[in-house]
């Protein structure tokens, strides 16, 4: 990619049961990631749905949170994002309407190929590395709460694909970069 929201891969991960416990015990939580493909300045927010309407809500969320215009957004086949592979009518889901009255461009990976959207599967692995294999949910705003220091520690973190730059500042010396 050649410059920010030039491509954001958005993704849901399913938490670990191991990690709701208390009265949450039971409950199911899903973290939806967005992570842009020229920065890997990342956007992360909990949900207690999976669901098209759970992904519209992240997208409108995601579009006032990115320190960026979004142009295309890729995906995977999941029915959160598309009704492409459901028998049937076929029409948008509520997450691809919401993306056509943004002017976000949708583009869909090939189905049972997750490596296309590598960049927030990795995020993925490393969030159990990181995050779940050491912390516990007791409800879900305790979740929520969680996941926003997670969210925030990742973006201020270097990272070795950024020449040891954190995402912000690698966003921070693009635009001082660009505005010369």
């Amino acid at each position: 990619m050649h410059f920010p929201g030039e491509r954001v891969q958005i993704d849901v991960k399913f938490v670990p049961e191991s990690c709701i416990v208390g009265n949450a015990a039971g409950e199911k939580f899903y973290q939806y990631t967005a992570i842009d493909e020229f920065s890997r300045w990342r956007y992360l927010e909990a949900f207690q749905e999976h669901s098209t309407y759970s992904s519209a809500q992240f997208l409108e969320h995601l579009i006032k949170a990115a320190p960026f215009k979004i142009l295309c957004v890729q995906t995977d086949n999941g029915t959160e994002f598309t009704k492409r592979l459901l028998p049937g009518d076929n029409g948008p889901s509520l997450f691809e309407t919401r993306l056509e009255q943004a002017g976000i461009r949708h583009k869909l990976i090939r189905p049972y190929t997750p490596r296309h959207n590598g960049k927030v599967e990795r995020s993925h692995r490393k969030d159990n590395e990181y995050f779940y294999a050491d912390h516990k949910f007791y409800s879900s705003e305790d979740f929520k709460a969680q996941l926003k220091i997670h969210r925030y520690k990742y973006n201020r973190f270097p990272i070795r694909p950024l020449g040891w730059l954190s995402p912000n500042e690698y966003l921070a010396k693009y635009r001082n970069l660009s505005s010369v």
